[in-house]
């Protein structure tokens, strides 16, 4: 049987620094970054990829929508 794993793309450019993602991540995937976008706002990105489920509540509750989930089978 296939495992399934997420990951996330942010658009950092868009990104607000709202961290709201980093709150609704039951796996603790997400955190901020330390550099920042153009507009001066540290964004969004994958701190642990290897714990992503794909649960996509990080995209649910982004307020710009920069948040893309995806979902891949991966065989064991």
């Amino acid at each position: 049987m296939a495992k399934v794993r997420g990951a996330i793309v942010v658009d950092i450019e868009k990104c607000k620094g709202c961290e709201l993602c980093i709150v609704a991540c039951p796996t603790q995937v997400i955190a901020m970054s330390t550099e920042v976008n153009r507009k001066g706002y540290h964004y969004a990105y994958m701190a642990n990829p290897e714990a992503c489920t794909g649960c996509a509540n990080c995209g649910i509750v982004c307020p710009d929508g920069v948040i893309t989930v995806y979902k891949v089978k991966v065989s064991e």
